[in-house]
C-alpha cells in the first residue's frame, strides 16, 4: 500500500498517538476486557497483540485474526473492513453518511494534533473566564455557554454520543454553579435558567440514547424546572415531548401518550416543536392500537406545519427543531406500528428515508435515518417484499457500534420481531437476517472520564 495512503486503523492509531506498542496496548487491553464481559467470551480479556503484530498491521496493512478483530471493532468504533481501507481523504472516525472534516487522514497527525491543544487551550480560557468574573457574570462568560449550547445542539443528531458527552455534562455544570453562585442581574438570571434548560434537556437525552431511562427522566425533571423558571413555554413544551420520547422508547405508551397531550394542552403556538408534540401523540397511540387518535393527531400536526413560525428553538436548531423530512419519518412510525403497509405509506416511507439522507441538511440526523430506514423495512415487510426490506435496512446493521444507541437497536429489533412471526420467517433470507439483527447489540460508548 501507497505511503501515501495508508489505512484507516494507521490514521487512527496516529490521530490519537497510539504508534508506541506500550500505549496502543494500555487501550487495547483495556477494551478486549469490556469486548469480553459484553460478548460473554473470556478468552478475549487476556487477548494483546505482540509487537510485531502490531507493526504489521502499522505497516504492511495485514489484517488481523478474527479475535483480534472483535476488539478492534469495539476500539475504533468501526468494521474491519472500514479500518483496513485506505485512509486517503477519510476523516477519522468518519462513517458514510456523516459529515467529514477538511483534513485528510493521510497528511499526518500535526495539524490534527495542533487542533486537539487549540481546543483543549480554548476550554482552559474559558474556565479563566468563568472564575476570573468574580464579581458579576459578564457578558464573556454568557457567550462562551451560548456557544457551548448551540455547537452542541447542532452536533449532537450528527456524532456518537462519546463525541460530547464530556462537554456537555462541562457545559450544564458551568451553568448550575453560575445560577449557583448568585452573581447575576435578573436578566442574566433568566437566561442562564433557559440554557441549563437546554442543557438538561440533551444530558436527559443522551442517558436517553444510552438505554438509560430513570437517569434520563431525572434530567428531564430538572430541565422542566429550569424552563418554568425561566419562563419559557416552548422550552417546557419541548421537555414535555421529550418525557413523551423517553417514554415511547421504554415501552410505556400510556405515559408517552399523557406527556405528549400534556404539552400541546399547555397552548404554545408558534415553533416546531407545537407539531413534534402531535407527532409523538400519533406514535403512543398507534402502541396503544388507537387508529382514530392516530389519524387525528396527525392530521393535526400537518395543519400546524402550515402555520408555525420558526422560534427560537428552531434558530438553534439540531436536536431543537422538528422539520419537515422527521415528521414524515413520525408519520410512517405510526402506521407502521399499525401494522399498515399500503402503496401510501410505503411512499410515505421513501420519501421520509429519502428526505432525511441528505448530509448538507444542517438537520440531518443518523438516528433520525436510522428509524425511517427501519420503518421502510417495515413496511415492505408488511407488503411482502423481503428483499426490499434486506435492503432496507442494510445500512443500519452497517453502522459502527458507537452509532447504536438505544432507539436505533429497538427499531432494528422491530424489523426482527416483524421477520420472527411474519408470513416470511421461512424464508431463507428471512432466517439469515433475523439472526444477524440478534446479534446487533446496543453500543456501550467508552464515555471520557
Amino acid at each position: 500500500m501507497p505511503e501515501t495512503q495508508p489505512t484507516l486503523f494507521r490514521a487512527e492509531v496516529d490521530r490519537r498517538a497510539w504508534k508506541d506498542h506500550v500505549v496502543f496496548l494500555r487501550h487495547f487491553r483495556k477494551s478486549a476486557k469490556e469486548v469480553a464481559t459484553l460478548d460473554g467470551l473470556p478468552h478475549l480479556a487476556t487477548l494483546e497483540p505482540a509487537a510485531a503484530t502490531f507493526e504489521a498491521w502499522y505497516y504492511t496493512a495485514r489484517k488481523p485474526q478474527k479475535d483480534f478483530q472483535r476488539v478492534l471493532t469495539h476500539l475504533f468504533g468501526h468494521s474491519i473492513e472500514q479500518l483496513w481501507r485506505p485512509a486517503a481523504h477519510t476523516a477519522p472516525g468518519a462513517v458514510p453518511g456523516t459529515p467529514q472534516t477538511d483534513v485528510p487522514a493521510y497528511l499526518g497527525t500535526d495539524l490534527r494534533e495542533m487542533r486537539k491543544v487549540g481546543a483543549m487551550a480554548a476550554r482552559r480560557a474559558m474556565q479563566f473566564t468563568l472564575g476570573a468574573e468574580n464579581n458579576q457574570v459578564g457578558e464573556e462568560t454568557l457567550g462562551f455557554l451560548r456557544d457551548e449550547v448551540t455547537r452542541i445542539a447542532q452536533e449532537y443528531p450528527r456524532v456518537p454520543l462519546a463525541e460530547l458527552w464530556e462537554d456537555l455534562a462541562q457545559a450544564q455544570d458551568d451553568a448550575f454553579r453560575l445560577i449557583e453562585g448568585g452573581r447575576t442581574r435578573p436578566t442574566q438570571a433568566r437566561e442562564l435558567l433557559r440554557m441549563a434548560a437546554i442543557l438538561s434537556l440533551m444530558m436527559a437525552k443522551g442517558s436517553h440514547d444510552m438505554g438509560d431511562p430513570a437517569t434520563a427522566r431525572m434530567q428531564a425533571r430538572t430541565a422542566s424546572f429550569c424552563a418554568r423558571e425561566a419562563e419559557e413555554p416552548a422550552l417546557v413544551a419541548l421537555v414535555d415531548g421529550l418525557k413523551s420520547l423517553i417514554a415511547y422508547w421504554a415501552g410505556q405508551p400510556e405515559d408517552a401518550l399523557h406527556f405528549a397531550r400534556q404539552g400541546a394542552a399547555a397552548g404554545h403556538q408558534g415553533g416546531s416543536v407545537s407539531v413534534w408534540l402531535p407527532g409523538l401523540e400519533a406514535r403512543a397511540a398507534a402502541v396503544l392500537g388507537d387508529a382514530e387518535a392516530v389519524q387525528e393527531a396527525t392530521a393535526r400536526a400537518e395543519r400546524l406545519r402550515e402555520t408555525i413560525t420558526p422560534d427560537a428553538l428552531d434558530e438553534l436548531g439540531g436536536l431543537l427543531t422538528y422539520s419537515l423530512p422527521k415528521q414524515r419519518y413520525y408519520h410512517v412510525e405510526a402506521a407502521v406500528l399499525l401494522g399498515q403497509g399500503d402503496a401510501h405509506v410505503s411512499r410515505l416511507a421513501e420519501e421520509a428515508v429519502k428526505g432525511l439522507s441528505d448530509k448538507g441538511d444542517p438537520n440531518w440526523a443518523f438516528g433520525d435515518l436510522a428509524g425511517s430506514q427501519c420503518n421502510l423495512a417495515l413496511v415492505r415487510l408488511n407488503g411482502g417484499d423481503l428483499e426490499g426490506a434486506a435492503d432496507a435496512v442494510r445500512p443500519v446493521l452497517d453502522l459502527p457500534p458507537s452509532y447504536r444507541n438505544a432507539g436505533i437497536v429497538t427499531s432494528v429489533h422491530r424489523v426482527r420481531s416483524a421477520l420472527s412471526t411474519g408470513p416470511l420467517r421461512e424464508a431463507a433470507t428471512g432466517r439469515e437476517l433475523h439472526e444477524e439483527i440478534g446479534l446487533y447489540k446496543p453500543n456501550r460508548p467508552a464515555l471520557p472520564r
